[in-house]
């Protein structure tokens, strides 16, 4: 059977649009360039740099968005726009404005020749395959009715073009299918998890007496730090998995009202990324406990270097998310101050660890491991390879800085486009390593243990340390006396 006439225009539109490597080389991989365009072209509307739109007015990038007769936007620029239109336009104001634009054009090819309305088809399956794009990328954009007011609009004028056989009436049809089934399983997830997070603290407990030594823990559960690693790396991707890009603008949008770059405050809508931020806290606070928790001197170094073991497998793995958490737990007070215990530790590879993620020079270290892993995944022949997992608050405060170093506006006017060919960039490399599929077999009853296992509050673990080893100067005793004092208190 011959192919629909419209299905064939889509798929040709599809197979002709420019399909240049997204952000391939457009701007270096550093952030810290100058990201401000030249100026000496200030009449220009938009203006272009080395084949790229550096800025615009609105109305003239909303133009470059959408598809005529002879042109499609290059991928890149849909991406990048439609990622970064929300900080000037709502979605739903930004679909009323290409509503507009495709009626124009549309009706010109009406009114044109013979040859023009001839073109109809093929304007139509440009515009399905923009909708299309746009759908299946930033699907949360058309939550709203008037969202999908304005997409069922430009739909009914484009089945207009094809009315003999409805071919793409059945496209759009499909495609507002897809949507919905998208947006019900994102709210189903978001519902999920509204409903049983719990911040970390919640579960720490405050230890009055020693644990006993038949207490379960992450040994008597996984010995083996390569597996341990692995379960890590299965938990790091289901969270980012549910991470989308416009969760990150948002974030970008309202960056100012957060404290510490920490992803709460008004935001609506970030519940994944609050999950993800709990989990880093939950997991260095999971490694606190369970070596501080340790009566015995040796079984607790045993413990130390068993965690740096697991640290250096996720390193190696591409997992620098689980790798900073673990490092930080061990970086914590209660656990840093445990001399008798790290005496007896074989810290070298540790010190190499603390190299990697060493904070001088803007974290230069992990940067050029970072790009090492992003280098390795390009070009990568099986999953394990692809893994790239960054550290996530690092992340967020790159896109931070990045959105308060340069203006959103240029002094004539113009949105700065440059800077937000750069913060997409980022947020689509990060894209890129979440959709990787865990090539690790899923281990549940450590998983289990990873995830519910009690952890200890910061008042616990200093409990739990002082009694381990004992207070050390006037400032440990000081300490050690109002929390026992507390301790009696409650009792």
């Amino acid at each position: 059977m011959a192919e629909p006439l419209c299905n064939a225009a889509v798929k040709k539109c599809k197979e002709t649009m420019p399909q240049t490597p997204i952000f391939s080389s457009m701007l270096g991989s550093s952030c810290s360039g100058q990201v401000q365009p030249d100026m000496g072209e200030r009449c220009v509307d938009p203006v272009y740099q080395d084949g790229n739109i550096v800025s615009g007015s609105l109305e003239a990038l909303i133009e470059r968005l959408v598809p005529t007769m002879d042109y499609y936007p290059d991928r890149t620029y849909i991406f990048t726009f439609l990622l970064s239109s929300r900080v000037f336009i709502h979605p739903h104001e930004l679909l009323a404005k290409v509503g507009q634009i495709c009626i124009k054009q549309k009706q010109q090819l009406e009114a044109g020749t013979e040859a023009e309305k001839a073109k109809l088809k093929s304007f139509a399956a440009k515009i399905i395959q923009l909708l299309k794009e746009w759908t299946e990328t930033f699907p949360y954009d058309f939550q709203d009715e008037k969202s999908m007011k304005e997409l069922k609009e430009i739909a009914h004028r484009i089945t207009q073009c094809d009315e003999e056989n409805g071919t793409v009436k059945k496209i759009i049809s499909q495609m507002t299918q897809n949507l919905l089934m998208a947006l019900s399983a994102r709210s189903q997830y978001q519902e999920i998890k509204e409903k049983f997070r719990q911040p970390a603290m919640d579960k720490g407990t405050i230890l009055k007496t020693k644990p006993q030594s038949t207490q379960k823990d992450i040994l008597s559960v996984c010995c083996d730090p390569l597996i341990l690693a692995q379960q890590l790396t299965h938990i790091e991707l289901e969270r980012v998995s549910n991470i989308y890009p416009e969760d990150l603008m948002q974030i970008v949008s309202h960056m100012d009202s957060l404290d510490n770059h920490k992803c709460r405050g008004d935001v609506t809508k970030t519940y994944n990324l609050e999950a993800y931020d709990n989990w880093f806290n939950c997991l260095s606070m999971l490694v606190a406990t369970e070596i501080c928790r340790v009566v015995k001197k040796k079984q607790r170094t045993r413990m130390v270097e068993f965690f740096i073991d697991v640290a250096r497998e996720c390193f190696n793995i591409g997992n620098f998310n689980s790798m900073m958490a673990i490092i930080s737990g061990m970086n914590l007070s209660p656990v840093a101050r445990l001399k008798k215990t790290w005496s007896k530790v074989k810290t070298a590879k540790f010190d190499v660890l603390e190299h990697h993620m060493d904070p001088s020079s803007n974290f230069c270290n992990y940067r050029t491991a970072l790009q090492g892993a992003a280098q390795r995944s390009q070009t990568a022949n099986s999953n394990r390879e692809k893994i790239v997992i960054p550290v996530f608050n690092l992340f967020i405060k790159d896109i931070y800085f990045l959105h308060k170093i340069h203006t959103n506006r240029l002094p004539n006017g113009q949105i700065n486009f440059k800077k937000f060919w750069e913060i997409s960039r980022q947020i689509h490399d990060f894209l890129t390593w979440k959709q990787v599929e865990c090539p690790f077999e899923k281990d549940k009853k450590i998983q289990s243990y990873l995830l519910t296992a009690p952890i200890y509050s910061e008042e616990a673990l200093f409990i739990a340390s002082f009694e381990s080893e004992g207070p050390e100067n006037h400032m440990e005793k000081d300490s050690w006396k109002t929390l026992r004092t507390t301790l009696l208190n409650r009792a």
